[in-house]
């Protein structure tokens, strides 16, 4: 799959010293969801920011479609949508009007049915008329992606874009971004809420202290990074774990005995653990294993970055 966005080399340090992004290398795939976590502070914003033109990087390359941010900035900046974390729009303005203006922004003709569609798959034809001030949150938040679709993007920026909004209005707005995909535009997200990139991409970077730490396809890093567990629900608390299980990796937590193993080993020693708790005597009530979610293995990359 083509590359959509190169980033080489790229730095940016502010003029009071602070280094916001190091020696950043960073490929987007044409046509993928690219989910972008980090902590606060960690450089998500600046690096959106930056390749959108709003920041000047210190050193560095940035092509988009091939266009280098800086020589080629019309062409580049044509080809980007954003929709930044505020919510930052003329109150007294209807919806449709804000709409079209962002469009003509961009130099593109006016063009009512576009801008039509655009509100009808965001679920804001209904409100095409009603003053931006009027809106909840939740909808203000739709207006922004509105605006950022109406000059036809291939390339769509959403930094933090469900923040504050209720969970069904989050819902609706994850289908539309789906459907955004699927018609072929490139979405890079920031988010908080770290299930949504696990729902919703196809690739993960994480970034911390300014520097990208990893990037993997979102089911290989399930797979290479994440953990198993198996409980055993057992009849009775154990006062110690049995010296003839000592070699398994084994946690006694009241009437449950956890085993923790690496996704990534092909034969466990489950079979052998289980004959030996029987051997021991040990009687289960019960056994279950989870998985660890993409939260557990965000928070361990970004402590081991630490």
């Amino acid at each position: 799959m083509t590359a959509v966005i190169s980033i080489r080399g790229l730095a940016k340090r502010y003029a009071s010293g602070m280094q916001a992004l190091k020696n950043i290398g960073l490929e987007i795939r044409r046509g993928e969801i690219f989910a972008l976590l980090g902590p606060n502070g960690a450089g998500k914003t600046t690096l959106i920011n930056v390749v959108c033109g709003i920041v000047t990087p210190s050193a560095g390359t940035i092509t988009v479609g091939g266009h280098d941010i800086q020589r080629d900035w019309r062409e580049a900046r044509g080809m980007i949508g954003l929709v930044p974390q505020e919510l930052t729009s003329n109150a007294f303005e209807s919806v449709r009007a804000t709409v079209a203006f962002s469009r003509g922004l961009f130099g593109k003709a006016p063009d009512a049915r576009r801008i039509e569609q655009v509100l009808r798959s965001l679920s804001l034809w209904d409100r095409k008329d009603s003053k931006i001030m009027t809106l909840s949150g939740g909808m203000k938040r739709r207006v922004l992606i509105a605006k950022a679709l109406a000059h036809d993007p291939q390339v769509l920026f959403l930094d933090e874009p469900t923040a504050g909004v209720d969970v069904e209005l989050r819902q609706d707005m994850w289908q539309a971004v789906r459907a955004l995909r699927d018609s072929g535009v490139t979405i890079i997200l920031t988010t908080h809420y770290i299930e949504e990139a696990e729902l919703m991409a196809d690739r993960i970077g994480v970034i911390n202290k300014g520097e990208i730490i990893l990037v993997e396809e979102k089911a290989a890093l399930m797979r290479k990074l994440g953990k198993k567990e198996l409980t055993l629900q057992l009849q009775a608390p154990l006062l110690a774990l049995p010296a003839s299980l000592s070699k398994y990796r084994l946690a006694v937590k009241g009437k449950d005995l956890v085993y923790t193993y690496d996704t990534q080993e092909e034969h466990s020693a489950i079979p052998a653990l289980l004959r030996d708790v029987s051997a021991a005597g040990i009687e289960l009530r019960d056994l279950h294993t989870t998985q660890s979610s993409l939260e557990d293995i965000f928070v361990d990359l970004v402590r081991q970055g630490r």
